[in-house]
């Protein structure tokens, strides 16, 4: 089954940001994928941190421009959509907000929201050039979230190859969000929630900045890959952007032996790969690393 992550290098205008999204989304259901997912702030890279403010949506409205592309976008195409994140307004909060969630929602194939989870480790760096503090504008989520995706066979014409999915089956999945990726705890307190299955695939959009990305972006995916033994999709902002801002790109999907299957190093782009339950289970046969935890 394909998967894909696209990459953007978003800018300060909704309207032309959505588009980009709403192109790279067609693009991907074209090239096969069933789950796709965008990149953190992929509706909007402001000038400074504030602007995000104004763009804030109610949960749940999909009247919204952003849920409702998301919405619309999964069900015209029959896809999971992991809808990168957005401002997401605060219950009970004044308006105008001093601050919002940054929220991934996931859309079913129908266009149903399907799951929301809200960033909980806010992003804070200075090396005496570049200054970052998320904790400006954003408040924190207060729990992990996952959620089981399930599939059906596609309709493929006649002498058309699978798509690889069986009847039945499904994907749990994992969200998180850029900064959550340096905690493993996190991942681990996702893997084995409630006496659940391991986790199958891990979501991580992200605008890393280029500065952290380079040091640590991919070995982080594939230590996240190789201790939870899963797939990993990582769909990421890549490029110089209108506010100066230069994110690290390299939008990439990663196996559970931590090999990357597909990457995207800089620009818009799709990183497509396919994942497979048998590599899965093969992973976990051969090295039952999951079976011999003890803390």
């Amino acid at each position: 089954m394909k998967i894909a992550a696209i990459q953007m290098v978003s800018g300060t205008r909704l309207d032309e940001n959505l588009a980009r999204a709403r192109h790279w989304i067609a693009e991907a259901a074209a090239q096969g994928a069933r789950l796709v997912s965008l990149p953190e702030y992929f509706c909007l890279m402001g000038h400074q941190d504030t602007d995000k403010l104004a763009f804030a949506e109610r949960p749940g409205d999909l009247n919204a421009p952003i849920q409702g592309l998301l919405s619309e976008a999964a069900r015209a195409h029959g896809l999971w959509v992991l809808g990168g994140t957005l401002p997401m307004a605060i219950e009970g909060a004044p308006t105008p907000a001093e601050r919002v969630r940054n929220s991934t929602c996931v859309f079913a194939p129908d266009g149903t929201l399907a799951a929301r989870y809200d960033k909980l480790h806010l992003f804070r760096y200075d090396n005496g050039r570049e200054h970052y503090d998320e904790g400006r504008v954003l408040e924190a989520g207060e729990a992990p979230v996952t959620l089981r995706a399930a599939f059906v066979p596609s309709a493929a014409a006649p002498g058309a190859a699978s798509d690889g999915v069986a009847d039945g089956s499904s994907l749990r999945i994992g969200l998180s969000i850029c900064y959550d990726l340096r905690f493993p705890e996190l991942f681990r307190a996702m893997s084995f929630a409630d006496g659940q299955p391991p986790l199958d695939l891990i979501s991580v959009p992200a605008a890393f900045t280029y500065t952290t990305g380079q040091a640590h972006w991919e070995l982080l995916l594939r230590a996240r890959a190789v201790e939870n033994q899963a797939y990993v999709i990582a769909a990421a902002q890549g490029g110089t952007h209108e506010n100066g801002r230069r994110t690290w790109g390299h939008s990439m999907v990663v196996d559970p032996w931590g090999e990357v299957l597909a990457c995207v190093p800089e620009g818009e782009g799709l990183a497509v790969a396919d994942i497979d339950a048998a590599r899965l289970a093969q992973v976990r046969r051969q090295l039952p690393a999951l079976k011999h935890r003890r803390l």
